[in-house]
């Protein structure tokens, strides 16, 4: 296995870096307008999901491999040079004034989400497939699952949609750790933020065979491939085919392995070119990506946070509020992103792209 060769950038290093950068371009922090979308989440139906889907034949699977290799993927992003270098000010400021950071995420801890009734996630029958008692998903965003693939034979799954700016079509799904492989008719890619076990406690079931093919439920699940890139994530490839219908998918998992269950990355770096890996994989597809961790919410809410918040910039948004950001993910599933370390953890990785970003820029 190949160690990344990159040098770390810790937590501190990045605080350095933003108040370089932003003392060298004398900018002060621009205003920020409050992005988020009350828009109301219907609960989602598999049944619409899959007609993002064509039903044409899929590739036979080929044989287990395991590659180790590394390459960075380069930044890319349509943000203009002027908004990269105000976002970093903002960012530096954040970091900087620790009172501000504080004051911002007590809020951010005072905060409720409406609606977010969860009488599906306690009723008597589901309760016992909940990790967590406060991390289940809301009744408006609930993902049903229709009963006949889902192995206890009823709608629920601990699992919440979660929408960027079209409630008509998820971004993310977000469930507690998988016990078994997601149906192919919910997504095509998996991202998976938990080791199976950490400090001898089960994190997550392992949903895929070590090699060859497993019955899981309905599901014939073959390991066709196992891309090692470094120490801190790989790449899997699943064929699955529905045994009921012969129906065929090619599943996609990116396995981020250097996040502990309790505590953030000594580095935004590798997790930063995990992402670059994810959207290049993604790129062209309509499908939701399943974000998963241990109980759907730290860790998982931590990426989604970045993802989205470096995917609107990229899209050319000049003015972006990472916790409104936040409060829109969190109106659609409880408890995303637990902690202020994750919530810092996140600023960092986003100023710290901003500034990959803005390098790869022609000046």
């Amino acid at each position: 296995m190949h160690m990344c060769l990159y040098s770390l950038l810790t937590l501190p290093d990045g605080v350095r870096l933003l108040k370089t950068l932003a003392e060298r371009i004398h900018l002060t922090t621009g205003s920020f307008i409050n992005i988020r979308q009350d828009c109301g989440v219907g609960a989602a139906d598999v049944s619409s999901v899959s007609s993002q889907f064509s039903d044409a034949p899929q590739p036979s699977p080929s044989s287990h491999s395991s590659t180790p290799s590394w390459c960075e993927e380069p930044a890319q992003s349509n943000m203009d040079i002027s908004t990269g270098h105000m976002i970093l000010a903002y960012m530096e400021d954040h970091l900087k004034n620790k009172d501000r950071l504080l004051k911002e995420w007590k809020a951010l801890c005072s905060y409720q989400a409406e609606p977010s009734t969860i009488s599906a996630a306690q009723s008597e029958s589901n309760v016992k497939k909940n990790r967590c008692s406060d991390a289940v998903p809301y009744d408006h965003s609930r993902v049903k699952l229709k009963a006949e693939i889902n192995p206890s034979r009823t709608d629920y799954i601990n699992a919440s949609t979660i929408i960027e700016h079209d409630p008509r079509m998820p971004a993310y799904i977000a469930p507690k750790a998988l016990s078994h492989t997601p149906s192919p008719n919910l997504c095509r890619i998996i991202v998976m933020m938990t080791a199976l076990v950490e400090d001898g406690e089960k994190q997550c079931d392992r949903y895929w065979p070590d090699e060859g093919s497993s019955l899981y439920h309905i599901y014939e699940v073959n390991l066709v491939s196992e891309h090692i890139w470094c120490n801190d994530f790989l790449v899997r490839s699943f064929y699955l085919k529905n045994v009921q219908t012969q129906e065929t998918r090619t599943l996609t998992q990116f396995h981020f392995l250097s996040w502990p269950a309790q505590g953030i990355p000594t580095s935004t770096r590798p997790l930063l070119d995990f992402r670059r890996k994810v959207n290049k994989c993604y790129r062209g597809r309509s499908c939701p990506i399943i974000v998963h961790c241990s109980d759907g919410t730290g860790r998982t809410g931590t990426y989604i946070l970045i993802d989205m918040v470096l995917n609107r910039m990229a899209k050319g948004v000049k003015e972006i509020d990472i916790a409104a950001t936040l409060e829109h993910i969190r109106d659609q599933r409880p408890g995303m992103l637990r902690t202020k370390d994750q919530f810092e953890f996140a600023l960092t990785a986003v100023a710290e792209e901003v500034n990959a970003i803005l390098k790869a820029l022609p000046q």
